[in-house]
């Protein structure tokens, strides 16, 4: 990849037993390049992963990145290998910061919703809108007070009087509380959020019904086993650059069958969520199964994810 970076582990704080902060600085002493709130790096691990994890600092000082790793019980590699791989002074590579989860000028007010890890997206824009002087709530989520991140950093700042914990709430009362939060909207309010596909999805079948689609952002993230949520037929699958072909049958992937044949593809997240492995498209008609591109991007059928989506036509050309 053409946006890699020298970096150095600068710093490793275990902010509780399941997450880590690790600070990271240009290898050459350099500065780093500028990022939005919202924004996220890749970072290459040891063990040869990519895994995406957002910068939750507020933007501006680019000496240094700040993310912070959970690690998962069901880890499928990436957050083991930050936990027991990482020490301080180690060299590695990342990207520079990429963002798909920006705050909208036009928002007068914002509703920042985080559950559990989703916090560190919403960090930097609390820390943001914090220093910029600009109306904020933000709403945090977590199983308990001892696994929640940020809790001291929050509770002694000013980011304490905008914030409401919400620690152990039942499915139920998680719904609940969403509900009294969001109905009715404010006038000119956008809502933030970033949590598993149930917190998500809990917003989201409340503020249909009362929010403009367009004031509701939202990013996702995932610890689950990779699932290949796209069935059908096999398809022809054509490599342009590399003058190849290959059967993609109807029980796996096109990175699953291009990474056994020794073709090289940059994967990630292999649940179309984070972009990594996105793909030009010559010919055919994708069978879009993402949560990366737009529907209007959808629409145009020049890219796709090729971890999990797959196609509508016969043969697919790709520019690999």
């Amino acid at each position: 990849m053409s946006d890699k970076i020298d970096a150095v582990i600068t710093d490793i704080i275990h902010e509780n037993d399941e997450i880590l902060r690790i600070e990271l600085a240009d290898a050459n002493g350099v500065e780093l390049p500028q990022f939005e709130c919202g924004a996220h790096i890749d970072l290459h691990l040891p063990n040869g992963l990519i895994r995406q994890y957002s910068l939750w600092a507020a933007p501006g000082d680019t000496s240094r990145y700040h993310i912070a790793v959970k690690r998962e019980a069901n880890s499928r590699g990436g957050s083991e290998a930050a936990h027991t791989m990482l020490s301080i002074g180690d060299s590695l590579k990342i990207s520079a910061p990429r963002n798909n989860f920006s705050l909208d000028p036009d928002g007068s007010h914002a509703i920042l919703l985080a559950a559990g890890i989703g916090i560190t997206p919403l960090m930097s824009m609390a820390l943001h809108l914090q220093a910029s002087g600009k109306p904020f709530k933000l709403h945090y989520f977590s199983r308990a007070l001892e696994v929640t991140a940020f809790a001291d950093l929050i509770s002694n700042s000013a980011l304490a009087e905008n914030t409401t914990h919400y620690h152990g709430q039942t499915a139920e009362a998680v719904q609940s509380t969403l509900q009294q939060i969001l109905q009715p909207r404010p006038t000119g309010t956008h809502v933030y959020l970033c949590g598993p596909s149930p917190f998500i999805d809990a917003v989201n079948s409340i503020t249909a019904a009362y929010w403009p689609e367009n004031t509701v952002h939202f990013e996702h993230f995932s610890a689950e086993a990779p699932v290949l949520t796209a069935g059908g037929d096999g398809f022809e699958l054509y490599l342009a650059q590399s003058d190849k072909t290959f059967t993609i049958p109807s029980d796996q992937s096109i990175a699953d069958v291009l990474t056994t044949n020794g073709i090289e593809v940059e994967l990630s997240c292999e649940q179309g969520i984070c972009g990594t492995c996105l793909t030009r498209v010559v010919d055919g008609i994708p069978d879009h199964e993402d949560m990366y591109l737009s529907d209007a991007e959808h629409a145009l059928n020049d890219q796709m994810t090729i971890c999990v989506s797959r196609c509508k036509t016969p043969r697919l050309v790709l520019d690999l």
